[in-house]
């Protein structure tokens, strides 16, 4: 039975169809989640949310004046923000650091044992199928420009994309931004209304907030859009239901 030319072309073909050039890139479908950035604004909005729902209506919960809640809510909304943007530029950094210290340390294996990295990938090709004779042109082509083995061996041995170790700057943005802008929502109402009225706004925000998060989490991540939304939904509801007790518990009244 004549086979396809898809079935033949990894063991039959000549290295220059076995191996695409690393510098020209098909169009990925997937989602880049490996930079931090989009990991940073969606996990920035509902930490957010959460921390500010809960400590605004904790607060509120122990009825003080409605500026007693704006100052707590602001306060929260600032401090979170920056902690936020510190511990994701501090912990991208650390990532970053670590990807580049590994590269540097296959770029001198290349550098210095080109011949053993060339045999690593001779056996690589050959676990996935290639006759040896193909495997060894393979790898030979591959060895010839040193950031090309660097991009090849990076990739196959450790996992890790050379142009994409990560941008801690523009994490660190991304989850200041994102934050604060979850934390806002909850604190709107009380700049233009004090106690009950404006902690039912706030919860009925934080509500339609969590729900909005939930949702766009289910397009992210491909899950439930109605099973996400109501998980988020729930998560907020338990948070700002135990701290507006523990406010409400507390009952510190002021003049």
């Amino acid at each position: 039975m004549q086979s396809t030319a898809t079935d033949e072309s990894p063991a039959t073909g000549t290295a220059s169809e076995v191996v695409a050039h690393p510098a020209t890139k098909p169009k990925s479908h997937h989602r880049d989640i490996s930079g931090g950035t989009a990991r940073a604004a969606v996990f920035g909005v509902s930490d957010g949310l959460l921390t500010n729902v809960s400590l605004i209506l904790g607060v509120a919960g122990a009825n003080p004046a409605p500026g007693v809640v704006r100052l707590a809510g602001l306060a929260g909304l600032v401090a979170g923000a920056f902690s936020m943007a510190a511990g994701e530029y501090v912990s991208m950094t650390a990532q970053s650091e670590l990807l580049e210290r590994e590269l540097s340390v296959e770029r001198e294996e290349i550098r210095r044992h080109p011949r053993s990295e060339r045999q690593e990938l001779v056996a690589l090709y050959q676990r996935r199928g290639l006759r040896r004779d193909l495997a060894e042109e393979v790898a030979e082509v591959m060895m010839r420009d040193t950031d090309i083995a660097l991009e090849v061996h990076s990739r196959e041995e450790l996992g890790i994309n050379p142009e994409e170790t990560g941008n801690p700057i523009a994490a660190a943005g991304s989850s200041f931004g994102s934050f604060a802008l979850g934390a806002l929502i909850p604190l709107v109402p009380w700049f233009f209304a004090s106690g009950r009225a404006a902690a039912l706004v706030s919860v009925a925000l934080g509500a339609l907030a969590a729900l909005g998060i939930g949702t766009a989490l289910a397009q992210f991540t491909g899950r439930s859009r109605l099973r996400t939304a109501l998980r988020q939904l729930g998560i907020a509801v338990v948070v700002a239901a135990v701290t507006y007790g523990v406010g409400t518990a507390v009952g510190v009244r002021t003049a």
